[in-house]
């Protein structure tokens, strides 16, 4: 951009346009990526398949290791119990450290005089929306 002045509604058809560029990049990329994963998804079908086959752990080939392992996700279908099991047996470590941004605000808007509680530091920023034009704007 140069020192001369531009005006708004062309750096909102500037910004539209990039945006517009960007989406598509986007889509190409997820598109090409989507293939990609399914291909590697079939792949590891096969030398998982091969390992169990030979019952092995890992397998060394010359282009390289091959390695089985088991990958544990533990999901929660009941909060109420788990909240109280958490408590009953002080494991908070249980719980990943991380604040839900929404319910915190909330809890903030309801003790308005109250201050932020201890080790909680707040980071604010503006930002720009740009929105395509609607027919009833036009």
């Amino acid at each position: 951009m140069s020192d001369e002045k531009v005006s708004l509604d062309e750096l909102v058809k500037i910004y539209l346009t990039i945006r517009g560029e960007r989406e598509i990049l986007a889509r190409q990329f997820e598109q090409k990526d989507t293939e990609l994963k399914t291909e590697l998804q079939a792949l590891e079908q096969a030398m998982l398949a091969e390992c169990n086959n030979i019952n092995a752990d890992s397998i060394r080939t010359g282009s390289g290791t091959i390695i089985k392992s088991l990958r544990e996700n533990f999901v929660c279908t009941d909060w109420d119990n788990l909240k109280n099991f958490i408590l009953e047996n002080q494991a908070v470590e249980l719980l990943q450290q991380r604040i839900h941004q929404k319910n915190f605000k909330e809890f903030m808007d309801n003790h308005p005089d109250d201050g932020l509680p201890p080790g909680i530091n707040v980071m604010r920023e503006y930002s720009i929306t740009v929105r395509k034009p609607t027919k009833a704007s036009v």
